[in-house]
């Protein structure tokens, strides 16, 4: 279910940008920074985000549950790819927040 949740948060967040970028003249810095100056847009941009990041965490730990056997190697990815995912999430907080 949360694949699922998540795929459609991911779609509509794509299709909303494809339609942004296909009725906007080329882009430039200001227009980029004047779009995400809006609170409303960096929230759902996290959103999208966020939904990548645990999309990716159910398919990666899927992955990896059916073709790594030994229960050692299986635990030492499934933390690598757990602090990678949330540093990419306080990365992206950054980026959206100018932390």
């Amino acid at each position: 279910l949360i694949q699922r949740v998540t795929a459609v948060v991911m779609a509509i967040y794509t299709v909303i940008m494809v339609g942004y970028l296909w009725l906007q003249p080329p882009l430039d810095y200001n227009m980029w920074s004047a779009l995400f100056a809006n609170q409303a847009m960096r929230t759902f941009t996290l959103l999208f985000l966020l939904s990548v990041f645990y999309h990716a965490w159910i398919g990666v730990r899927d992955i990896v549950m059916d073709y790594v056997k030994p229960p050692g190697v299986r635990l030492v990815i499934h933390v690598l790819v757990i602090l990678m995912l949330v540093l990419y999430t306080i990365w992206s907080v950054q980026i959206l927040w100018g932390m």
